[in-house]
């Protein structure tokens, strides 16, 4: 598919792409936005308005504490304004009146512990959803997979080279436990080329190699070509496929250990592009989050709400990014204040917020064009 061509699409298709991402977007919003709201009532802030989308307001209506909650016409995110604050982003207002400053519920005079709280709150909030769902997921309808067993051994690859053939059953990776056919994909994306150490089953005793993954050029979902370390083993398709269902308990352990993994992989993902060992190719934008809401609706409801959970990670861990303008920057203020005794002044905190203004804008540029590179390839 070409750009031309996707500006042709029909509008109904457009809207079939849209509608699973706005509604995606929204609970997550609300549910980051909460998270911000509660611990802030719980430390007395007065809260004067709970937004979910920007701009003019569409339709709202008022709470008994006199917070205004209202939908807004352009959807891709919110805001809770506190008193006190000059704008959605909670920078200070300079001009605020006197008896405004004076008021208890005046977020920017709390305790720097209490507004570093309500910060965080909100990528809390997104991580909890995530564990939430996964929870339930493992718990209740059982999440598919597939068995870490070799169906075929690509032709002059790494693992044909070592010696591992077809119907091996990989058990571990590095002293890494392997259990899904997954768990080899994730071991292989950081291996950096290094020798590994690895053990298969095969006709029920145990064999140990050390394979070196070779680089090769693999096409992701999306259409677009990476260098990866490969084992060169494929897995045994749809018809071997599992479901896992875990008790209660285990299965929030189990969701708790995944979220921390997903926040794990992507800072180190993050960490190797400023080392120059990823060219950021992954980086995608709202183009590529609505197609990936689209495929995970139209594979089912389940699926839907599993594909929030990870969305919800994403956002949660991209606000945490010390970046003024985010939650991450916010907290870096707040951690300067706690060390001066002091809030920075007012001019260079307007200055950390234009940079941070850049920085969301560039780093959006940069996913919009990996997936307008994706459209037209």
């Amino acid at each position: 598919m070409d750009l031309l061509s996707l500006l042709h699409l029909p509008v109904t298709a457009a809207v079939f792409y849209a509608l699973p991402f706005l509604a995606a977007l929204m609970v997550i919003v609300f549910i980051h936005e909460f998270g911000h709201f509660i611990v802030a009532r719980w430390c007395g802030v007065t809260i004067e308005a709970f937004s979910i989308g920007f701009g003019r307001e569409i339709t709202g209506w008022y709470d008994r504490h006199g917070t205004r909650w209202k939908l807004s016409w352009i959807p891709l995110g919110g805001y809770v304004k506190f008193l006190g604050d000059a704008n959605p982003a909670s920078m200070p207002d300079a001009n605020v009146a006197p008896d405004v400053m004076r008021d208890p519920g005046n977020f920017h005079t709390k305790p720097v512990w209490q507004r570093a709280a309500v910060v965080a709150a909100g990528p809390v909030a997104n991580f909890i959803l995530a564990i939430v769902i996964f929870t339930c997921g493992y718990a209740f309808v059982g999440l598919p997979y597939q068995p870490p067993l070799v169906a075929e051994v690509l032709q002059g690859s790494a693992a044909m080279k070592a010696g591992i053939v077809a119907g091996d059953m990989i058990v571990s990776i590095d002293g890494r436990k392997i259990k899904r056919f997954q768990d080899i994909q994730e071991a292989m994306l950081f291996s950096d080329g290094e020798m590994l150490a690895i053990v298969v089953e095969r006709k029920g005793s145990e064999l140990k190699f050390q394979i070196t993954p070779q680089e090769m050029q693999e096409t992701d979902a999306y259409g677009r070509v990476s260098k990866a370390a490969l084992l060169g083993v494929k897995s045994p398709g749809p018809d071997a496929v599992l479901i896992e269902r875990l008790p209660l308990p285990e299965a929030g352990a189990k969701a708790f250990e995944r979220t921390g993994h997903m926040i794990f992989t992507t800072l180190e993902y993050i960490g190797r592009i400023f080392t120059g060992k990823e060219n950021g190719s992954q980086i995608g934008s709202v183009i590529k989050i609505a197609s990936i809401t689209h495929d995970a609706a139209s594979a089912g409801p389940f699926e839907f709400v599993l594909i929030i959970g990870f969305i919800s990670v994403s956002i949660g861990l991209i606000n945490l990014f010390p970046i003024p303008m985010l939650d991450g920057g916010h907290l870096v203020f707040y951690a300067i204040e706690a060390v001066l005794g002091r809030p920075l002044g007012a001019n260079a905190q307007e200055w950390g917020f234009r940079i941070g203004f850049s920085l969301v804008i560039m780093l959006m540029a940069v996913g919009l064009l990996n997936d307008i590179g994706w459209i037209t390839k």
